[in-house]
């Protein structure tokens, strides 16, 4: 009886551990190569897995915050995606390099022109975005993810502080301090915006799965870890129940 306790809690835990794993790598997340500092420029990539069996993703919506603008957003070209930016007039212009803004980006859009992203695949849809506020800690992004099967996902609600996550959540990039040189030159001009962004691409061009995907590795050898926890529980009850009868 003992040993097919252990063996059934090992099983458990495995399978908990799995449980618990799965949704860390199967959300739509956004990430900065290298830091976003308040005030400063900064590389994000929007982290899109496919979570269907028999569809391809082949379009995503991202929109961008109303509450803290932003004046320059500059897409990377992606092969076999039609990329679209969307601006809106604000409410209330920006000030930037001393020059007055009357509108920013409110959405950007990827279409699919080929097979977009088939099942068991992931893709990163990376901007140069600036110039990021100073008075906020992270910016929230709604993003819509279609796919081939007319099926539209909606991750669109905001992780709240000591709540569990939801169920779809939108996408949170998380702000850093600003740096002591002048928010890393942002007010020198969008030159720096390029310089900076393509210095933090090359810091991180060597591990893509550096900060965007470390979640995912992590989920990944936990759900390693669960299932030989398992297996090695489910062995012993075996061995165990073996050795009872033999005796």
């Amino acid at each position: 009886m003992k040993a097919s306790r252990i063996a059934a809690a090992g099983a458990a835990a495995g399978l908990t551990v799995l449980a618990l794993s799965a949704p860390a790598f199967a959300h739509v997340t956004v990430q900065p190569e290298g830091t976003a500092a308040k005030g400063g420029y900064a590389v994000v990539g929007f982290k899109v897995p496919n979570e269907r069996d028999d569809a391809s993703t082949t379009k995503l919506e991202v929109t961008f915050p109303t509450d803290h603008p932003l004046a320059s957003v500059m897409p990377q070209p992606m092969p076999g995606w039609k990329i679209e930016v969307t601006k809106s007039t604000l409410d209330k212009p920006l000030e930037m390099h001393g020059e007055k803004i009357t509108e920013a980006v409110s959405k950007v859009t990827w279409t699919a022109d080929g097979k977009g992203i088939e099942p068991g695949y992931f893709e990163k849809f990376p901007l140069s975005v600036g110039q990021l506020p100073e008075d906020a800690d992270q910016l929230v992004f709604k993003a819509l993810q279609t796919y081939s099967d007319k099926e539209v996902v909606r991750w669109i609600e905001v992780p709240q502080e000591g709540q569990e996550e939801p169920d779809n959540p939108a996408p949170v990039l998380e702000l850093s301090a600003a740096s002591e040189d002048g928010h890393h030159d942002a007010a020198a001009g969008e030159d720096d915006d390029a310089g900076s962004a393509e210095k933090a691409s090359a810091e991180t061009a060597a591990d893509d799965s550096g900060s965007s995907g470390g979640t995912d590795t992590t989920a990944r050898v936990l759900g390693i870890v669960g299932i030989v926890v398992g297996a090695a529980g489910v062995a012993y009850g075996v061995l165990a129940g073996r050795r009872r009868s033999t005796v």
